[in-house]
């Protein structure tokens, strides 16, 4: 028997959400440099068409598609080949095998990865930003960062009802979900060691080039595109060998206190983040692992709500807890980079805890009880027995709590102050004051140090449990 449903996280982060804009912004327009090197640019004086609701739009499909490939592809892996050779045999055709049977099954993965597409694109901050801003088109998180920016006697409380607006919406769509999942519950009887498999025959010859050219223009056309950008020293100027020039590199990483600052903090929060929340997830997992009860079921559910909810709610949630100095302590917390670091421990505990809870479930115990049986302590069992055999999931957590904050925005741009700016942060504030080309550089740096993680994390996957590496089998 296997069920036709994947679980995911309900909200993944936004990762680089301004960098992708970014990229788009100097992809498109009469003013990209590379369209003007390729001289197949808009006549100037065109339309920025990324700076409208559809350009919005577009890019939140850009961002979040490949959280509804991955929930998509999810399901159609779980597709056991039985059902699909039984309706071939009995005469089906491609059509009606994909009809009546492909296409019911994958219904969960569908609805599944436009549910959590919804609830990410609700708290998305970095897109509307950049896109939404110059032209003030305003989506609920820039609203309440534009609040921010102009203080008055009434933001806290006009932020605090705009912020549950958005984790109202967020609840309606999640519940939505549930509901439309819940008459979905696909349950396949037959064998399950072989995985469905098509031929595309001649139509392979249109699907594929067609497959490459999307995933050119959504991958490697941005960031050629944003490396133009980098390379030449205004926006606009067209990229040529003479004026070429890596001083915006040179300018981000020796010149501008700023930017090293912003390295400095988004490392340094990420690190202390990943290494300090795998202590707690450890122990946390352990205990979730060996527990089969209600309590540990409730905990469950309430560690994952932080990571469920829109970044943007989480930062005004720490604001309002923290904006007055700690009783008794008579410690302000906002303003310093504490408080962006316990907004990150809570925010991705979830992310820290799945891969150490599933490694926990594939260790047999009978190891480490027979440990206690010889006398063993606990913290010697957990040195010698339980930390060697998780250590690779216990990688794959920091890795990917790593990769998520060292880039992430919608928290921090509410949280940051004067020396404080993370990432993502300070690629924003560049753009926003025009310096699009020290933006561009800077959102380069960023993409290099995210496709180095993930390449270690590619690394470690072969040793790591099933659905660890998301994007792997």
């Amino acid at each position: 028997m296997r069920q036709g449903r994947a679980e995911f996280p309900v909200r993944p982060a936004d990762d680089e959400p301004q960098v992708t804009a970014l990229a788009w912004v100097q992809m498109s327009g009469p003013s990209s440099s590379l369209l003007k090197a390729l001289h197949i640019a808009p006549p100037l004086g065109s339309p920025q068409p990324l700076y409208s609701v559809g350009g919005i739009s577009l890019l939140y499909g850009v961002q979040h598609a490949p959280l509804v490939y991955l929930a998509l592809r999810a399901g159609l892996m779980a597709l056991p080949r039985d059902g699909v050779e039984a309706a071939r045999l009995a005469g089906a055709s491609s059509l009606r095998v994909f009809r009546d049977i492909i296409l019911p099954l994958s219904l969960p993965g569908i609805i599944a990865g436009a549910a959590i597409s919804f609830v990410s694109c609700t708290g998305n901050f970095g897109i509307p930003a950049i896109l939404g801003i110059p032209a003030s088109i305003y989506t609920l998180p820039t609203l309440i960062f534009t609040k921010f920016s102009a203080f008055t006697s009434r933001t806290f409380g006009d932020v605090a009802l705009f912020s549950a607006i958005i984790a109202i919406i967020s609840v309606v769509g999640l519940a939505i979900q549930d509901r439309a999942l819940r008459g979905r519950d696909y349950r396949v009887l037959g064998l399950s060691g072989a995985t469905v498999a098509f031929e595309l025959g001649g139509w392979k010859f249109l699907l594929q080039p067609l497959l490459w050219l999307c995933l050119f223009f959504m991958l490697a056309a941005p960031f050629f595109a944003l490396l133009a950008g980098a390379l030449v020293p205004a926006y606009g100027v067209p990229l040529t060998f003479k004026t070429m020039s890596a001083s915006a590199f040179y300018e981000i990483l020796f010149r501008q206190a700023v930017t090293r600052t912003a390295f400095v903090n988004s490392l340094s929060l990420a690190s202390g983040t990943a290494l300090c929340l795998l202590v707690v997830t450890v122990l946390s997992a352990y205990a979730l692992a060996r527990r089969q009860d209600l309590l540990s079921r409730i905990v469950s559910s309430l560690i994952e709500i932080p990571y469920s909810l829109p970044g943007i709610v989480m930062a005004v949630s720490f604001i309002l807890v923290f904006a007055a100095p700690l009783p008794i302590l008579h410690v302000t917390l906002y303003g310093t980079i504490w408080i962006i670091l316990i907004a990150y421990f809570s925010s991705f505990f979830a992310v820290s805890l799945k891969p150490v809870v599933s490694a926990f479930h594939q260790l047999d115990s009978a190891l480490e009880e027979a440990a206690r049986l010889s006398g063993a302590g606990f913290f010697r069992r957990l040195v010698d027995i339980i930390v060697p055999l998780i250590a690779p999931a216990a990688g794959a957590s920091v890795i990917l709590v790593f990769l998520i904050a060292c880039n992430e925005l919608t928290i921090s741009a509410l949280l940051w102050s004067a020396g404080t700016q993370t990432l993502g942060v300070a690629i924003y504030n560049l753009d926003d004051s025009g310096s699009s080309d020290l933006a561009s550089a800077l959102s380069v740096l960023v993409v290099l140090m995210v496709v180095g993680m993930m390449l270690l994390l590619e690394l470690l996957a072969k040793r790591l449990p099933k659905g660890v590496v998301p994007w792997r089998n």
